[in-house]
């Protein structure tokens, strides 16, 4: 909360920029998932030109398994920097890390936009493009710790709009995807449009980061780090874990460093004459409290990363050539995925069911395997062993639906409930379990969609 003699955030100002920072760190993600048909189509041609943004008429050819291994080498460096947080960031100074990271991401991205005009063997890009996809979201792993531990210096309000950016990054992703196939422009200047766009984000993204030093009120908050003002920067942790808690938050690695700091200031202060406060938590009895709850939040992500985007960016429109086949994918897979998980996120801000008492969340978590089988029939050209038995496109969007409604509200369920389970002094420890578990599960089903896939 914002304290009286705090300056005002002239024109939202601030607020704008935390806003479009939370929206640049998870565009790379997006826009490289988004744009698998156009890696898909530079992997499968021999001469090396540039690849189209849409699926062609037989559908895309999932060559190197591109979409198994740009899914996998994603999800594990949120894994690893999540473990790594609060080492790599007691070394390296915080503005180093931010704009070393933003910096990094940009020329990794201009590195990929410029790959568009030159001709290469599918081998060399097949390589490149993997590495860059390394070093692109591991640079974004850092830049998230590190933007969020500002947010602990500044109201609550901030780290909300800091979220609602990363929630609207995959709807901009696939609306530039979008926007690119429609421009009647060639495929080559299409895709390099399109890759051009995050490069554009990413500089937005850094001069929003560079103006704060320049604005008051930002430079109120985010002195009290400098001048170690204990209890504002308790208070307003806090405020971010708890509001982290309300909305359902999910895809920050952040959380980890953040709650273990929180968690190290709050040791009482005996010299103070202050009451002994609780004991500090327990790992493995916070452990025995939440297990069911953090294997319902693995189980979720290994079904929902096991076939998106791998087996469900494969398959195409059952109707004939023309522009609904082009823009199918986009639409009915990048879209409208992004599109339902936000609604799916959203709804555990009016009801919370079921309970942490009851026993149907495991039912609900374990009836999503269903959506495996369900999207590996469905109108997937490139197959060997099984058969298509969902050729309509109306059976696809309605798993699509289903899907990502379910995975969206599952994920916020989950990580609402978690701290409804343990004491409150435990519940900064279990925010710190439940991200890794977060990551735990989205690597798992990294790893679980090279099966699928070679079932099909």
């Amino acid at each position: 909360m914002a304290r009286g003699d705090a300056p005002q955030d002239s024109y939202h100002l601030v607020g704008i920029s935390f806003f479009i920072l939370g929206l640049g760190t998870l565009l790379p993600w997006n826009f490289f998932i988004t744009a698998i048909p156009y890696f898909q189509g530079r992997l499968a041609e021999a001469n090396g030109t540039a690849g189209t943004l849409s699926a062609n008429h037989t559908g895309p050819t999932d060559a190197f398994n591109f979409n198994n291994w740009v899914t996998l080498l994603s999800q594990l460096p949120l894994l690893l920097f999540t473990l790594l947080n609060s080492f790599l960031y007691q070394c390296i100074p915080e503005v180093v890390r931010i704009l070393g990271s933003l910096l990094a991401i940009l020329l990794l991205f201009a590195l990929t936009a410029a790959l568009v005009k030159v001709d290469m063997s599918p081998e060399p890009f097949f390589s490149i493009t993997m590495a860059s996809v390394w070093f692109i979201n591991s640079f974004c792993a850092v830049l998230q710790g590190s933007l969020f531990g500002q947010l602990g210096t500044m109201p609550s309000t901030y780290s909300t709009l800091f979220l609602s950016g990363q929630g609207l990054a995959g709807i901009f992703a696939a609306l530039a995807m979008l926007m690119s196939m429609a421009s009647g422009v060639d495929a080559q200047t299409s895709a390099l449009g399109y890759f051009v766009t995050p490069c554009v984000g990413i500089l937005v993204s850094i001069v929003c980061y560079l103006s704060l030093s320049h604005l008051k009120f930002a430079r109120y908050y985010l002195a009290k780090k400098s001048l170690q003002d204990p209890a504002h920067e308790l208070e307003t942790k806090a405020e971010l874990l708890q509001s982290d808690e309300k909305n359902g938050i999910t895809n920050s690695p952040h959380k980890a460093a953040l709650t273990l700091e929180l968690d190290t200031e709050k040791e009482p202060e005996l010299e103070q004459g202050e009451p002994q406060k609780p004991e500090k938590p327990s790992v493995f009895i916070v452990f025995q409290k939440i297990w069911l709850t953090a294997l319902c939040l693995v189980l979720v992500f290994a079904v929902t990363l096991s076939v998106y985007p791998a087996i469900t960016a494969m398959v195409t429109s059952s109707t004939g050539p023309g522009k609904w086949r082009q823009f199918f994918n986009p639409i009915c897979c990048f879209l409208l995925f992004n599109l339902m998980d936000w609604v799916g996120r959203s709804l555990t801000s009016y009801f919370l069911w079921p309970d942490e008492a009851s026993r149907l969340l495991p039912l609900l978590v374990c009836l999503r395997f269903l959506f495996v089988p369900l999207f590996m029939l469905c109108h997937v050209p490139q197959r060997a062993r099984l058969p298509v038995l969902f050729t309509q496109d109306a059976y696809f969007i309605t798993f699509m639906l289903l899907f990502a409604i379910s995975n969206g509200y599952l994920v916020s369920l989950t990580m609402c409930l978690a701290p409804r389970q343990v004491l409150p002094h435990e519940r900064e420890v279990a925010g710190a379990l439940m991200t890794f578990f977060l990551a735990l599960g989205l690597s798992c089903g990294a790893s679980l969609s090279f099966l699928f896939k070679a079932l099909l």
